[in-house]
């Protein structure tokens, strides 16, 4: 009996030091400012388009929720599940704004996905919440529309 508990008490102390290990590589010390959050919008992109799950999962809080260009919900599982997956294309962000409520912040953007040649295929409306916590700032919920030709 004493065996098990022992047994049982290591294992949850290897948890324990896995959890913090992950948490630990994520940056800290971020600025409260518009510019931070604009950096955290590209290195989301750019994480996106090398299919870098880690450097997304330091971007989203554990209760991430995102609306895609389809209305689909997906949680932050399935958003780091779909990291993985091939795109065509490259993201690029413009149109970037950001706002900072205390700990809350949004930023709206546009996304243009571009072929190898540099041609337009899909043009993405986007807006991502953030709120700052551990000394740093992490989605807690995304949107997406799809821009049609006329909007474009």
């Amino acid at each position: 009996m004493a065996r098990n508990f022992r047994f049982q008490a290591l294992l949850i102390a290897i948890i324990l030091a896995c959890v913090a290990g992950a948490s630990a590589s994520c940056p800290t010390g971020q600025a409260k400012d518009e510019n931070t959050l604009l950096q955290q919008e590209e290195s989301w992109a750019k994480a996106l388009d090398e299919h870098d799950a880690m450097t997304i999962g330091c971007l989203l809080a554990d209760e991430f929720q995102d609306a895609d260009v389809n209305g689909a919900l997906h949680d932050r599982a399935e958003a780091l599940a779909h990291v993985s997956q091939a795109r065509r294309g490259v993201n690029h962000l413009s149109e970037m704004k950001a706002r900072i409520y205390d700990d809350t912040a949004f930023v709206r953007g546009l996304n243009r996905v571009l072929d190898a040649s540099g041609k337009v295929t899909t043009s993405v409306r986007f807006t991502d919440i953030f709120v700052y916590r551990d000394d740093r700032w992490q989605a807690v919920a995304g949107q997406e529309t799809l821009l049609t030709k006329k909007a474009q």
